[in-house]
């Protein structure tokens, strides 16, 4: 998996006073890549869009 191109951006859930950070990268086709911004090297996570839409969707349902 090429992620050479990925922008990565803070999601904005994400605290930005030193908690836990999330990044993603939504910007290549098909793919969002998401990861630790304290440990960018330690993995990343691959969703599907519609996958990674219904997420964002259910957690922003659930802190309403």
């Amino acid at each position: 998996m090429d992620m050479t191109a990925a922008r990565w951006h803070t999601a904005t859930r994400s605290s930005n006073n030193g908690g836990d950070c999330v990044e993603v990268a939504d910007n290549l086709p098909g793919q969002v890549f998401v990861r630790d911004s304290k440990d960018r090297a330690g993995g990343t996570l691959t969703f599907a869009p519609d996958a990674w839409r219904a997420f964002v969707g259910l957690t922003a349902r659930q802190r309403a």
